[in-house]
């Protein structure tokens, strides 16, 4: 199973994220959490502490590591374009909760983008997540998918986007389905988070295709509270528990298929 979760900044993706990988964990599954939003909450979300996060040092801010497996350094302008990094998942994760976490961050860049050793790197790492064969995969990402190339995301089973009753988070959908198109990729899911009421499952069923429509999670002060404390949403809300553990039984179908 190889999900991408993605969706705007705030509309709870790193919530689903950190569920569906401790249901897994829980089930005795190999899980690997890759933490690919710039704005690195993941480690929190699993049951980390804040003092745990602050000294992971993310993939991209390893120096040393990325001159060795690229061979650019300051005195050399060439690098390879596809180092070795299968090693990397399991050397590199932090183990909470029966989860390994892997903290990728992210490359500062001016533009359009860059061809750097960092985002080299960062590429090739997801694309040998996507090739662990009998693992869980569960990339946490930011609204865009600049990270994943047209052979990576090929081998993701999954876009997830979550979304909140709102115009804007639809259009974030219609985003991500028309690059994950780009990319190869025709499976593209949505998991409406934040719902009040009827009207907002309303205008969810209204604006998403019923064949996208993965399910609903509630608006849910436990996360609010978890969130708060700097705690794991598993711990405090049996609620979207439930939620989410419905939305698991479907692509759990969809993988037996």
């Amino acid at each position: 199973m190889k999900l991408a979760i993605t969706g705007k900044g705030g509309v709870g993706k790193t919530t689903l994220a950190s569920t569906l990988a401790r249901l897994y964990a829980d089930e005795g599954r190999t899980v690997l959490a890759a933490d690919v939003d710039p704005d690195a909450n993941l480690g929190l979300a699993l049951g980390l502490s804040q003092e745990e996060v602050d000294a992971i040092v993310p993939i991209s801010k390893m120096r040393t590591l990325v001159e060795e497996r690229t061979g650019a350094n300051a005195a050399n302008k060439f690098f390879k374009l596809n180092p070795y990094v299968a090693d990397i998942p399991d050397t590199f994760s932090k183990e909470i909760n029966g989860v390994k976490l892997l903290v990728m961050g992210t490359v500062d860049v001016g533009g359009s983008g860059c061809v750097c050793p960092e985002h080299v790197m960062l590429k090739a790492i997801l694309s040998a997540l996507t090739y662990r064969k009998n693992d869980v995969v569960i990339m946490d990402m930011e609204a865009g998918l600049e990270h994943l190339g047209r052979g990576t995301a090929a081998n993701m089973d999954q876009f997830l986007v979550v979304i909140e009753p709102g115009a804007r988070s639809v259009q974030t959908y219609h985003n991500v389905k028309r690059l994950a198109k780009d990319l190869g990729v025709t499976r593209v899911r949505v998991v409406a988070n934040k719902i009040r009421d009827e009207k907002d499952e309303d205008f969810v069923r209204s604006a998403i295709p019923a064949a996208d429509l993965l399910g609903f999670i509630h608006y849910n002060t436990d996360i609010m509270d978890a969130d708060r404390q700097g705690k794991s949403p598993y711990d405090f809300s049996p609620a979207a528990i439930e939620e989410i553990r419905k939305i698991k039984a479907i692509l759990d179908r969809d993988e037996s298929l």
